[in-house]
């Protein structure tokens, strides 16, 4: 406290000694003329402004910090012996220009990054001077936070920019790059004179106005007006903008963790602030009519998810007023060498603070010599708030609307009017140079290559041809297999979406086919109806509807040896619709058949098994309903599909109900109901956890493929929604419950190694556990597989042994490996069986 009240009388002495610099300067007017500068500080890399660097007279302390936007206006008289000014900030190296006297002038700097010399706090005896204050802003983040308010909404503009950066030498001399190194050329004075030269790939800006209420917490973004422009079309920029727009950037430092992606980064004023950094208490002045104290902070650990940077705190309210943090390239993050958020904020009605300003700044590093770095820049601008009348829980329904003339040209000068801010000249000249870019012939064939991996579909006109994951496959029983089909897009149609697939086994010599049609009844309220025909192959216990958001272990289990396959005819309707926000329910009628590839059979009468006939075959009609809640998952509208990002704090919860009808067209009558619950589980140092939690019960008597089929993994690739080290079809239950974990420590433990640091390698556990039984009238249907052939049989399990799988292992491996070990704990007296398993994924995380 010593420390804080010294500090505080340093305070009272400085604002003396400037009000005696201000009563010299005004008496000494009349000896000398005065010099006034003006300008703007910038970062030479990306070329946006830099908040709080300090402009002074070189050898004094006259002078001033640049504001939200970068810029500073300073004074003095020709008298000053001075003839130069200096620009500093943390992190980045000083720059001094010369200045000439007694005229009005305008000087810009761009400072470069110095990452090398980052300021260390110096230990001194006695409390430091910050603690007081950090403790105070601490105890009043409840009221400063926009979380306390019942609601708020405001106007928002926003501006998205992306380009290539780091282009080098030997990226300039490939053939597409000197197709356009005319257009390089004139892009070098985009980050201006001493700054680096970028390609612009995308730019957007978009007018919304954004809803919050608290109880329940539920936020929503109307856009009125976007334009956008990319080089890739505007196939994808409506789906970017949605992804990476205003709602999305919204950083919140009052929380003590702020997600970026899956990763979670400490807050600079989180309730354990000082187990993750060092403060600095450096300056005051007044921001906005507040009187501020200046703290720099800077993170213990250079690998830890945490920030460097600076923030003005008031000294009534002890509220953030500006904050500017950057994540180095020393952090354990993948491709990502920095991330920098720069907030201003502004006090409303009610005493919360809420952002008036933001910007946000992501630099990707080039993956090797050969290639460039991306640039992702973000601007909002807030005003026009309005406090404490939330809006009902049914105006929420949708997280992102976007108004049908949203997409509508504009005049430029009917733009000027809704930007809260003009664009500067260099951002005018993006648009052009965009549109000059993409229409360089090898440059579009570039981007259509590009576009087939990111879809996994080639567009051409109203079409989709693909997808190309399927293109080609081998299999014991296929042989090589080939795939081709297609589905039409949004130019085709907005309400119709026809497609078909064709593939060929050369070895079982058959065809295998699937045509379908949707039709989007409502694409506010997600309403369609589809219907689909296919003859088709499958493993025993891949349900589809399951394996659908792991494109890559679905197109594996079309490789290796199918002990356990069928092929299947099948017609299918389904209706869905969203029903209110996050709650989706749909309804499903199936007619299919079961032909056996391996020596599968069942007793039709199991009364009478010395009568009993046998059957290799049987067919089922069913109607399911499904029920599906996630409260807080967000989904996008990308062309005709709906794409649903992950939950971020919520549950995800999905019932469904099935029935199963005897008539000429299905053999049986039955019943089931399946649970599952899906969460993901933050856990701050400790990393993320995933649990999956399963339960079925099948009421009725019916061979064992239409219980539940365990799904097991023949594959190397590791499965999360598998049991990893059970066979296809090595077990079915009438009645099971089953937990699946994985956690990710991210680099909790491999960090704290001196040899192991550097490589960012990254610790994972995995357990799965199975409690199921068969139950006496189902087993009596089966029908054993031959005694030489025990790979057919599919078991039942004990309700008093639980199957359990215990794993662990390493990702992050050159960036995108992951190793996993595997141990089968139990149920090793199976055939086939196999007690440890090494599994071998490639996966792109930051």
């Amino acid at each position: 406290m010593r420390s804080f009240i010294r500090f505080e009388g340093l305070i009272v002495i400085k604002r003396v000694f400037f009000s005696f610099i201000l009563l010299f300067s005004v008496c000494a007017l009349a000896y000398g003329q005065e010099t006034i500068i003006t300008g703007k500080v910038t970062d030479a890399a990306s070329g946006d402004p830099i908040p709080f660097v300090n402009v002074v007279f070189k050898g004094t302390s006259v002078g001033m910090t640049t504001d939200f936007d970068g810029k500073f206006k300073i004074k003095s008289l020709s008298l000053l012996k001075s003839d130069s000014i200096v620009a500093s900030y943390i992190g980045y190296k000083p720059r001094s220009k010369k200045f000439k006297k007694g005229v009005t002038q305008v000087i810009n700097f761009q400072l470069q990054e110095d990452v090398t010399n980052l300021q260390e706090v110096v230990i001194k005896s006695g409390e430091n001077p910050a603690f007081p204050i950090m403790r105070k802003i601490i105890d009043n983040k409840s009221i400063n936070d926009k979380r306390r308010l019942s609601g708020y909404e405001h106007d928002t503009y926003s501006k998205m920019e992306i380009d290539a950066d780091n282009i080098s030498a030997k990226l300039r001399e490939k053939k597409v790059m000197k197709k356009i190194a005319q257009v390089l050329d004139s892009l070098d004075r985009i980050a201006g004179e001493d700054g680096k030269p970028i390609l612009p790939l995308f730019i957007s800006e978009s007018v919304s106005r954004i809803y919050y209420r608290d109880n329940p917490s539920l936020k929503k973004e109307f856009i009125s007006k976007s334009k956008l422009t990319g080089v890739m079309g505007d196939d994808y920029g409506d789906l970017l903008a949605q992804m990476i727009g205003p709602s999305m950037q919204d950083y919140n430092f009052y929380m003590n963790w702020l997600n970026f992606g899956k990763k979670s980064f400490v807050s600079p004023i989180a309730d354990g602030w000082r187990a993750y950094y060092d403060y600095e208490l450096l300056d005051s002045a007044m921001l906005g009519g507040h009187f501020c104290y200046r703290i720099d902070f800077f993170p213990k650990s250079e690998q830890s998810l945490a920030f460097v940077g600076t923030m003005w705190i008031t000294k009534q309210e002890f509220a953030l007023k500006q904050i500017d943090a950057t994540m180095g390239n020393k952090a354990d993050i993948n491709f990502i060498e920095k991330v920098k958020i720069q907030h201003e904020y502004e006090q409303v009605e009610g005493g919360a603070w809420l952002p008036s300003k933001a910007r946000v700044l992501i630099d990707v590093g080039e993956l090797s010599s050969n290639s460039a770095g991306l640039l992702a820049k973000f601007y909002v601008s807030n005003k026009n708030f309005v406090v404490n009348q939330p809006k009902p829980s049914s105006f929420f329904d949708r997280a992102i609307e976007k108004s049908e003339e949203a997409n509508l040209e504009e005049e430029e000068k009917v733009w000027d009017t809704l930007r809260h801010e003009p664009l500067t000249e260099t951002e005018k000249n993006v648009y052009h140079m965009i549109d000059t870019i993409r229409n360089i012939p090898i440059v579009r064939s570039y981007i259509d290559v590009l576009k087939l991996i990111i879809n996994g579909y080639y567009k051409t006109g109203k079409v989709f041809v693909g997808p190309y994951l399927g293109l080609l496959a081998w299999n014991d029983h296929e042989g090589f297999r080939v795939q081709a089909g297609f589905k039409t897009n949004i130019k085709f149609s907005r309400k119709w979406v026809l497609g078909a697939q064709l593939a060929y086994g050369f070895h079982d010599e058959q065809f295998k086919y699937q045509a379908f049609v949707k039709r989007i009844l409502n694409r506010k309220q997600w309403t369609t109806i589809s219907f689909r025909a296919r003859h088709e192959i499958n493993r025993l216990g891949l349900d589809e509807d399951y394996v659908t958001e792991f494109p890559l272990f679905k197109y594996a289990s079309r490789w290796g040896r199918y002990d356990k396959s069928f092929y299947y005819n099948e017609y299918r309707a389904t209706f869905e619709r969203e029903l209110f926000k996050g709650f989706m329910q749909q309804v499903v009628v199936r007619q299919s058949d079961f032909d056996p590839t391996y020596p599968f059979a069942y007793y039709t009468n199991p009364f009478d098994i010395g009568a009993s006939p046998v059957s290799r075959t049987f067919q089922t009609t069913e109607i399911f309903f499904e029920s599906r809640y996630a409260r807080d998952q967000i989904f996008l509208q990308n062309d005709n599909d709906r794409i649903g990002l992950e939950s971020k704090r919520w549950p995800v919860f999905t019932i469904r109900y099935t029935h199963g009808f005897k008539s000429e067209f299905g053999d049986f009558t039955y019943d089931k109901v399946r649970v599952n619950i899906t969460k993901r589980v933050k856990m701050g140092p400790l990393g993320n956890g995933y649990l999956n939690l399963t339960g079925e019960q099948v009421f009725g008597r019916v061979p064992y493929p239409l219980l539940g089929v365990h799904l097991g993994n023949e594959a190397r690739i590791y499965a999360p929604i598998a049991f990893n080290m059970m066979r296809f079809g090595e077990f079915a239950s009438e009645r099971y419950a089953s937990i699946q974990y994985r956690q990710n420590f991210e680099g909790l433990l491999l960090n704290r190694l001196p040899l192991i640091q550097k490589l960012k390698w990254r610790l994972l556990a995995t357990a799965n556990v199975l409690v199921g039984d068969r139950g006496n009238a189902n087993n009596a249907l089966v029908f054993p597989a031959p005694a030489d052939k025990p790979q057919y049989e599919t078991y039942p399990l004990n309700p008093e042994k639980p199957y359990m799988e215990l794993g662990y292992g390493i990702e992050n491996i050159f960036k995108f490996l992951r190793i996993d070990v595997i141990h089968r704990l139990n149920y090793l007296n199976v055939p086939n069986s196999r007690p440890i398993g090494i599994f071998i994924t490639a996966q792109l995380q930051l």
